[in-house]
């Protein structure tokens, strides 16, 4: 059985979700045709968006190249989760 995920994994899932719908709002795009753009189906932008689903590495830069803009602007807002100590 899956160990359930920490809570700092599902923060930054969320801050990117949020990320990638203010920048889909920022370029006027609906979810289907962000979805369009970026070849991947609409369900996913939204449980994407949502923070209910992790993309993988490829599909983050399909979405980035859809909305003209580079991993690291999607990305960067995650990192103002705290890391746990050690």
């Amino acid at each position: 059985m899956a160990r359930p995920r920490p809570n700092r994994v599902r923060e930054r899932r969320a801050i990117f979700g949020e990320a990638v719908r203010d920048r889909r709002i920022a370029e006027g795009l609906t979810q289907e045709a962000l979805a369009e753009r970026a070849g991947i189906d609409r369900k996913s932008i939204s449980r994407i968006e949502n923070g209910a689903f992790s993309p993988s590495l490829d599909r983050i830069w399909l979405i980035a190249d859809a909305l003209r803009v580079s991993v690291t602007d999607l990305i960067g807002a995650t990192g103002s989760v705290e890391p746990p100590e050690r």
